[in-house]
C-alpha cells in the first residue's frame, strides 16, 4: 500500500462497524469474499448469501453462510430479517455474454431487487450499498475521466440491468425513504479472483501465465481500462455504510487509464518473465474504447483514495494465485 502523507491521519473506512448487522448478497463470489472478511474484521455481525458456497474455505469463520437464490423471496426475507446493512453484490452475467440474451438479463436481477427493496422497506433496514458498474453503465464515454453526472447509455443489457437497479432504488428512496449508495466500481482485481470465468482482466491473465496459456487479447491491445485491487474496493464498501451525505452515487477506481498492452507490460514485470505469449481475437462489440472514472467526488466525500500500486498489487495477486493454485493440485 501506498503510505499516508506525513501529518495525515490513516484513512479508517470502518468507524461504527463493530456488532452491526450486515448481510453480503452474493458474498461467494470475488467482490463478496473479500468484503465479507474485511467487515468480519471490523467487528461486523455478517452473513454471506450465495446460491453456493464452493469457495467457503476462504471465508472469515466469523461469517455466518446461508444458501438459496436471489430469486426465492422467503429465502432473501428470511436473510434480511434483523439485518442493519444489506450489500447487494449480486450480477446476472458479464457484459459480453448479456448481450447474447438481453430480455433473460433484464427480467432477472433488476425484478428479484425490486422484491428485495421490498422486504428491505418492511424489515426497516439502516442501509442498502449496492455494487454498480463503472465500467459497464457509461458507455462509450464523451469525456476521459468519467464523472458521475456523465451520460450513461450502455452498450450492453449488464450495464442496462445495472442502471436499472440504480432507478429502483433512488424510487424506494423516494417513495419509502429507504437510505442506499450506489458504488460504480471500476476493474477490480485481488485475491479470490480465480481468473476462470473469463471475468476480470488481471486476474484472467495471471491464471493464464501460472497454467502456461497464452494471453488472449481482444482487438489490438488499445482497449483502455481502470484497474483496482481489491483492498481498495472493501474500503470504499466499508466507508460508504456511515455515509450520509446528499451524493448517493460514488465512483471507485484508480483514476488512470491503462491499455490492455500496457497490463501485459506490467505483468511481465510483475512475473519477472520476458515477452508473455498472447492469442489475438476479434473485437468485441461489448467492449468500449476507453473508460477511467474521475474520483474527485469519492475523495473528498468519503476522504478514501486508492492504497494499493499496480505493481504491489500485482505481485501480491500472482502469490496468491500461484498458493491457490498449488494447494488445489495437492500432492
Amino acid at each position: 500500500m501506498s503510505e499516508t502523507p506525513q501529518g495525515t491521519p490513516p484513512f479508517n473506512p470502518a468507524p461504527a462497524l463493530a456488532g452491526a448487522r450486515c448481510l453480503v448478497l452474493g458474498g461467494s463470489g470475488f467482490l463478496g469474499l473479500n468484503l465479507c472478511n474485511r467487515l468480519a474484521e471490523a467487528g461486523a455481525e455478517v452473513t454471506c448469501f450465495s446460491r453456493s458456497h464452493s469457495q467457503s474455505a476462504l471465508l472469515d469463520r466469523r461469517v455466518a453462510r446461508v444458501t438459496g437464490q436471489f430469486a426465492d423471496r422467503l429465502a432473501i426475507a428470511n436473510a434480511v430479517e434483523r439485518q442493519d446493512v444489506v450489500f447487494h453484490l449480486i450480477a446476472g452475467s458479464i457484459p459480453e455474454s448479456s448481450n447474447r440474451d438481453p430480455s433473460a438479463e433484464l427480467a432477472a436481477t433488476p425484478i428479484a431487487t425490486l422484491h428485495l427493496l421490498e422486504i428491505c422497506r418492511s424489515a426497516r433496514i439502516r442501509k442498502l450499498v449496492f455494487a454498480s458498474s463503472g465500467g459497464a453503465i457509461y458507455g462509450i464515454p464523451r469525456a476521459i475521466p468519467i464523472p458521475e453526472r456523465a451520460p450513461t447509455d450502455p452498450i450492453s443489457a449488464y450495464g442496462i440491468s445495472k442502471l436499472m437497479i440504480e432507478k429502483a432504488l433512488y424510487l424506494y428512496r423516494h417513495l419509502h425513504g429507504i437510505d442506499y449508495q450506489i458504488l460504480r466500481i471500476a476493474n477490480p482485481y485481488g485475491r479470490f479472483q480465480l481468473g476462470t470465468k473469463h471475468q476480470g482482466l488481471i486476474g484472467s491473465y495471471i491464471h493464464r501465465v501460472l497454467t502456461d496459456q497464452p494471453l488472449e487479447v481482444w482487438g489490438t491491445g488499445a482497449v483502455v481500462r481502470d484497474f483496482l485491487h481489491i483492498d481498495d474496493v472493501s474500503d470504499a464498501f466499508l466507508a460508504a455504510v456511515g455515509y450520509d451525505g446528499p451524493h448517493k452515487v460514488l465512483n471507485v477506481g484508480s483514476g488512470v487509464g491503462l491499455s490492455v498492452s500496457q497490463i501485459i507490460a506490467e505483468l511481465q514485470a510483475a512475473f519477472g518473465r520476458g515477452r508473455l505469449p498472447c492469442l489475438h481475437k476479434p473485437s468485441r462489440a461489448a467492449d468500449v474504447p476507453a473508460n477511467v472514472l474521475d474520483t474527485a467526488l469519492i475523495r473528498s466525500e468519503l476522504g478514501w483514495r486508492p492504497r494499493v500500486a499496480l505493481r504491489e498489487g500485482l505481485v501480491d495477486t500472482i502469490a496468491w494465485m500461484r498458493a491457490y493454485l498449488a494447494e488445489a493440485a495437492g500432492p
